[in-house]
C-alpha cells in the first residue's frame, strides 16, 4: 500500500492558494483585538467549535486545530478533530478539514507538535458515547473509555496518516479519565534530550484501596506527560504527579522548554488549594519532576485551561488564559521573568467571555493566540490574535 493511500487526504490544498475570508466579528467588544475568526459555532454543520490548538509549520504556515462538536456544546457525543490552515500569518484561513473522527462518538483533545524535519505529530484522545463522569466511575468498557491515538503529517499538514492507537503505551491500567493537552506539545531543541517529543497530559485514577469511590471528579485527578524519542513511533509515560490528597489535583496541562533546557509544566488545578493553577519543573526532559506540583498564586483567574510558550526573541515565558477570578472572561497575556515562579499581566486581549487558548511564535518578535471567546458566552467563536512579544 502506498504512503498516500495510508493517509487521510484533506481538502486543504485548494485553500492554500485561495484562503478563507474573515467573517464579521460577533461584537466589537469581543473582537477588539482579533485578527481573524477561524471558527464560528453554528456553521459548517457543527453546533459548536471548542478546544483550540495551534502550531506553525516549518514553511511558516499556521495550523489551527479544534474540536468540531456536532450535536451540542457538551464534552461528549459526536465530536471530531478539525483543522484550518493560514498561509498569511493568521489574517485569513482556508476551508475546514476533518482530521480525526470516531463515528458518532468523541475524538478530541488535539495536541500537535512540529518536528525539526517538518513532520507534524498529532496526539488525540477518543471515547465512546459516554460522559467524563461515567468514565471516572470505572463503569464503562475499555472500548468506551478514554483511548490515546497518534497521527503524522509529512506534507506540512495537507494530509495526515490514519489514527494509530497507543493506549497500551500511554495509559496506566488504573487510570480512567485521560486527556492530552489540550494545546500544543513541544519538541526539545537542545542538549541531551534534543528531539524528544513531550506531550502534556492528565488523567484520573481509581480510588486507593479502602477509599470511597465518590467525588472522583475532584480528588483523583493527576498530571503526567508522554515522551517519544523516535519521532512519535513509540511512546512511554514520563513523570506522574498522582498524590490523591485532594489539595492539589493537576488537570489540563501545558509545557514549555526554558532557555536552560528545564521543562516548565503549568496545570489547571481541581483540588482544594486556594488558587486555580499549579506548576512544576523537570530537569530530565520530562521523565521526572524536580518536586511535585505546587500552588501558583501569581496567576489569578477562573478554573480553566491555559497555555504557556517560551518565546525566542525576546526570550520571554508567556501564559495565556482568562484573568477574571470569578468567571471565564478577560483573555490576558502574562509574562514571567524568572522561569514561571512569578507572573505579571502584560495586557488584556479582550474583556469579553473567554476560555481555552493556545500560543504560537509566528516569527521572531510576533506571537499568535488562538482562543475561545464571544459576546454572550465563550463558545461562540474561536478567534485568532497577533501581537508583539511582550518583554518580561
Amino acid at each position: 500500500m502506498s504512503a498516500m493511500s495510508r493517509r487521510t487526504v484533506l481538502s486543504l490544498a485548494a485553500a492554500t492558494a485561495a484562503g478563507l475570508a474573515v467573517a464579521a466579528p460577533a461584537s466589537a467588544a469581543m473582537a477588539s483585538r482579533a485578527t481573524s475568526i477561524p471558527y464560528r459555532s453554528g456553521t459548517e454543520g457543527y453546533h459548536t467549535f471548542r478546544i483550540p490548538a495551534l502550531v506553525r509549520t516549518r514553511t511558516g504556515q499556521l495550523l489551527a486545530f479544534a474540536e468540531g462538536r456536532l450535536e451540542s456544546a457538551g464534552d461528549s457525543g459526536a465530536i471530531e478533530v478539525v483543522l484550518r490552515r493560514s498561509t498569511d500569518g493568521g489574517r485569513t484561513w482556508g476551508p475546514l478539514a476533518v482530521i480525526s473522527r470516531n463515528g458518532d462518538a468523541t475524538a478530541g483533545n488535539p495536541s500537535p507538535v512540529v518536528l525539526a524535519d517538518g513532520t507534524i505529530v498529532l496526539v488525540t484522545t477518543r471515547n465512546g458515547r459516554v460522559t467524563e463522569e461515567e468514565i471516572m466511575s470505572g463503569t464503562v468498557s475499555d472500548e468506551d473509555s478514554r483511548r490515546v491515538f497518534v497521527q503524522h503529517s509529512f506534507d506540512d499538514g495537507l494530509t495526515f496518516t490514519e489514527a494509530r492507537e497507543i493506549t497500551a503505551e500511554a495509559k496506566e491500567a488504573n487510570w480512567r479519565w485521560y486527556a492530552t493537552g489540550p494545546c500544543h506539545a513541544i519538541v526539545l531543541r537542545g542538549g541531551r534530550y534534543a528531539g524528544r517529543i513531550v506531550v502534556p497530559a492528565n488523567h484520573s485514577s481509581a480510588p486507593p484501596a479502602g477509599s470511597p469511590d465518590v467525588g472522583t471528579e475532584q480528588k483523583y485527578y493527576g498530571g503526567h506527560c508522554l515522551l517519544s524519542d523516535d519521532g512519535g513511533r513509540s511512546w512511554r509515560i514520563g513523570f506522574v504527579d498522582d498524590r490523591n490528597d485532594g489539595h492539589i489535583a493537576a488537570n489540563e496541562t501545558t509545557v514549555a522548554e526554558l532557555p536552560d533546557g528545564t521543562l516548565y509544566f503549568n496545570s489547571r488545578d481541581h483540588g482544594t488549594s486556594p488558587g486555580e493553577r499549579v506548576d512544576a519543573y523537570s530537569g530530565d526532559g520530562g521523565a521526572t519532576l524536580v518536586a511535585p506540583y505546587r500552588e501558583q498564586p501569581t496567576i489569578v483567574g477562573p478554573r480553566v485551561q491555559g497555555s504557556v510558550l517560551q518565546a525566542s526573541h525576546p526570550k520571554t515565558l508567556l501564559f495565556s488564559g482568562p484573568s477574571n477570578p470569578d468567571s471565564r472572561r478577560s483573555m490576558s497575556i502574562r509574562v514571567s521573568a524568572d522561569g514561571g515562579r512569578n507572573w505579571r499581566e502584560a495586557y488584556t486581549v479582550s474583556e469579553a467571555h473567554a476560555a481555552y487558548s493556545d500560543l504560537v511564535e509566528i516569527e521572531r518578535g510576533t506571537i499568535g493566540l488562538l482562543y475561545e471567546t464571544g459576546a454572550a458566552n465563550s463558545s461562540e467563536t474561536i478567534a485568532f490574535h497577533r501581537f508583539a512579544t511582550p518583554r518580561d
